[in-house]
């Protein structure tokens, strides 16, 4: 039968006839007999059973076929209703770990912020929730990626102040004191964080000269930086605190890093020369200061000596002329004394005088050996003995000297 034909489905006998040959188990489910199925066992759960027409058929139709219950449809779409309600409002139910804050958004729109713990929001498409830690320090890297080896030279080549072309790649750690701005402020934060952190050290190392970004001012650009990149963030509203910037790797570009490596050590060859100049330096002119010191010491006392010896002599002349001129013989024999006393103690020759007729002659030998040999000692090595000889007449004893000293006082 074609299924334009107005009587199909009109027939009494077109179930039987579907039915016949089928066994059990066979053929699609019987939707109508599930759904009164479904009535029956919820019927039987809420107390209820089925009541038969007006008709008196035990709830069949006229058609021959059962009748839903109507009701008992009603409570079990009421039930399925309030169970989806249910539902859909514990899923406005979310958890906020500790270190975390939830941002509630109503329609899109920032409504609240959620604390840590158990919170709750209208569901969707009412309201909707974002976490976003806070607590957690982010890091996001300017010139390379995950490994120094992987370079992004767009990022990491920068001008000095000298004209000079540096290579830098550095870390940003970051923490979130703002979640909301960080939302709602910043559409791509990562990437924004990254051209913030660029700038700023581009206008820092702009501003510096080449040796000094590289050796003893790393640590000062790094903290430029930093402080740059806040001051720039604060003004975007971003809602974040930058907590450190570290310089992983400051040096020339590839291209010239052999001819800066020679310059660089002709630098230290320098300094290194400079240093021991100075060192000697150091050593040789404070010797030499107070060699000169000592020298011009040594002459002044030499100088005062000879001045006070000058005077004393002078004095002594004063005195010596004054006794002369009040016995001069005296004083000329006594001068004369001292005179070869002094002359003849430095001698190693001894001279006697044979005419004197004295049969007791003294030799003191140990004092004249002793005399030779310190004599010898402090003579310069080639140099010859020298021997001061007087005349035998020139030589007068004791006795001598002694019987003219009195002849003299007689006369007086």
């Amino acid at each position: 039968m074609s299924l334009n034909d107005p009587r199909w489905g009109n027939r009494k006998d077109d179930g039987k006839k579907a039915q016949e040959g089928k066994k059990p188990g066979e053929g699609p489910p019987d939707l109508d007999q599930l759904w009164r199925d479904f009535n029956q066992r919820l019927n039987a759960f809420f107390g209820q059973k089925n009541r038969p027409d007006n008709g008196g058929n035990g709830g069949n139709n006229n058609g021959g076929g059962p009748r839903p219950d109507m009701k008992g449809a009603g409570i079990t779409a009421g039930v399925v209703g309030v169970i989806a309600v249910v539902i859909w409002l514990a899923s406005g139910a979310f958890i906020v770990q500790e270190g975390q804050s939830g941002v509630v958004l109503t329609f899109g729109q920032y409504a609240r912020t959620a604390p840590a713990g158990l919170n709750w929001r209208w569901p969707y498409p009412f309201q909707t929730d974002e976490t976003v830690n806070v607590s957690q320090v982010r890091t996001v890297e300017v010139g390379y990626r995950t490994s120094l080896r992987n370079k992004q030279t767009g990022e990491s080549l920068m001008l000095t102040d000298d004209e000079n072309i540096i290579d830098i790649q550095f870390a940003v750690q970051y923490t979130l004191n703002d979640p909301v701005k960080w939302l709602f402020s910043v559409r791509d934060q990562e990437d924004t964080l990254r051209q913030v952190a660029e700038t700023s050290i581009r206008e820092v190392v702009g501003r510096s000269k080449m040796d000094f970004v590289l050796y003893e001012g790393r640590e000062k650009v790094a903290f430029d930086t930093q402080k740059l990149m806040q001051q720039i963030l604060d003004d975007y509203k971003a809602g974040v605190l930058i907590t450190n910037v570290t310089m992983q790797a400051v040096q020339p570009p590839e291209q010239v890093q052999a001819a800066f490596d020679d310059a660089v050590k002709a630098g230290q060859d320098r300094e290194r020369q400079k240093n021991e100049g100075q060192a000697y330096a150091n050593d040789v002119i404070p010797k030499a200061r107070g060699a000169a010191f000592r020298l011009m010491e040594e002459a002044e006392a030499y100088s005062a000596m000879v001045t006070e010896n000058a005077a004393g002599n002078a004095s002594r002349f004063k005195q010596v002329l004054v006794e002369y001129q009040k016995a001069p013989g005296v004083t000329r024999d006594r001068m004369y004394l001292e005179t070869m006393q002094h002359v003849f103690a430095s001698a190693s020759k001894v001279m006697v005088d044979a005419k004197s007729g004295s049969n007791l002659l003294y030799l003191p030998l140990d004092k004249l050996i002793a005399q030779t040999a310190a004599s010898e000692a402090t003579r310069s090595p080639g140099t010859p003995a020298t021997t001061t000889v007087l005349p035998q007449e020139a030589m007068p004893t004791v006795e001598v000297n002694t019987r003219r000293s009195s002849r003299e006082r007689e006369s007086r």
